[in-house]
């Protein structure tokens, strides 16, 4: 690696990466920028500020992104219905190309001569922030301490704060014992006794939702209005997609919506078992699916389907700047222009039930054909013998030269 001059941190202002700042300063001699993004984890991001230039850093940014976060990255991922390995809403995976963008961004605008981050050398998120900084920016460089360093321990990364007179927030009360992430669409819990598969989360790690035992006895009812393929209004009133997300996540966390248990494959090639809360976006998904029901086309449905599981690789891996996702986007945005109306749904102890779908301008389901109570309109019944015998030609002829379906 050349000689770096100045390097442009994702910075959360936790123990880690305060550490993180200081080492940079020690080990390259550099000056150190730092990125702080609001990309609704729940927290206050503001007092990094303080933490930051009490550290000796001049240059610091500190962003809402939250609108940025639902409106360009969670709305167009849900347009392809995406759940990785059949469960899992991508809820990490979908947040660290919108960081690793400002990164390069703001290396740019600084003259610096690289971007670092804090994930660790085992996950995926590693390989998400740097692929994405690799493609918006090849000539970046990037630095990943944990790769790097020997502070492999927080008892080391406590001597280490200590030797450098680094502060450290001690919180009052019970500190997690769980490794978490947060944003506007879900929060993860790894480590401590979910290392153990065979363990059931314990009930009071989970902040965002009430057990479904615990929620209200008479069900919540709220109707989605969608445009293009993006929820838009809530019950009647216009939101932007970060206050949409938001209003749900309340509501469904409420009702004991959103929680997951799952075994999950890692592209960096181990199996890892991870918890998520993602209440809203529970909801969006339940109701894409049925307002596309009656709006889009079954053969364009059926590819938008087939397709998913690659297009959640992608993002799950971190391709969400290559070539393939992006001109996949299109396809999937191609097949929205028309997924246009409402939806209504019933919120219930854990459950989101679709109880109506309607579109007064894109609506292909037509009940004078669907209809088993009248001949009447374009569907001959007759029709259907010949649609049945062409199709059954190949396995009729198959079956005349005695072939043994059974093998």
């Amino acid at each position: 690696m050349s000689q770096i001059n100045k390097v442009v941190l994702a910075y959360s202002g936790g123990l880690d990466t305060s550490v993180i700042v200081k080492w940079l300063q020690e080990t390259y001699q550099c000056e150190v920028v730092t990125f702080t993004a609001d990309i609704g984890q729940g927290e206050e991001v503001e007092p990094a500020r303080e933490k930051a230039q009490a550290m000796g850093v001049d240059e610091i940014y500190i962003e809402d992104l939250r609108e940025t976060f639902a409106r360009d990255y969670v709305f167009p991922m849900f347009r392809a219905n995406t759940l990785y390995e059949g469960e899992y809403l991508l809820g990490s995976s979908i947040a660290r190309p919108l960081i690793a963008r400002r990164l390069v961004e703001i290396a740019a605008e600084t003259g610096a001569d690289a971007v670092s981050h804090g994930a660790t050398g085992k996950g995926n998120d590693q390989v998400r922030f740097e692929l994405g900084a690799y493609a918006l920016s090849p000539g970046i460089q990037v630095i990943a301490p944990w790769r790097e360093w020997d502070l492999n321990s927080r008892d080391k990364l406590m001597a280490f704060c200590e030797k450098h007179d680094i502060p450290v927030e001690m919180k009052r009360g019970q500190k997690s014992p769980y490794s978490m992430d947060a944003n506007l669409l879900h929060i993860s819990y790894e480590g401590d006794n979910l290392e153990d598969p065979w363990n059931e989360p314990e009930e009071d790690m989970w902040r965002w939702s009430v057990s479904p035992e615990q929620a209200p006895d008479q069900p919540t009812y709220i109707v989605l209005g969608y445009e293009k393929g993006d929820a838009v209004s809530l019950d009647g009133e216009p939101l932007s997609p970060g206050e949409l997300l938001s209003r749900l996540n309340k509501l469904a966390g409420d009702n004991g919506i959103g929680r997951l248990d799952i075994v999950e494959n890692r592209y960096v090639g181990m199996k890892s078992r991870g918890c998520y809360e993602t209440p809203g976006g529970t909801v969006l998904l339940r109701a894409h699916r049925a307002i596309e029901s009656i709006t889009l086309d079954r053969e364009a449905g059926h590819l938008k389907d087939s397709l998913m599981p690659r297009y959640a690789d992608y993002i799950y891996n971190g391709y969400w700047w290559s070539p393939e996702r992006l001109a996949l986007q299109k396809l999937i945005d191609e097949t929205q222009e028309r997924v246009n109306g409402e939806v209504r749904l019933k919120l219930y102890k854990g459950n989101v039930t679709v109880v109506g779908r309607r579109s007064e301008t894109d609506n292909l389901f037509d009940a004078s054909v669907a209809t088993f109570e009248d001949d009447a309109g374009s569907y001959d019944q007759q029709d259907a013998e010949g649609f049945i015998k062409l199709n059954a030609l190949r396995l009729r002829i198959a079956a005349k030269n005695g072939r043994d379906l059974d093998t």
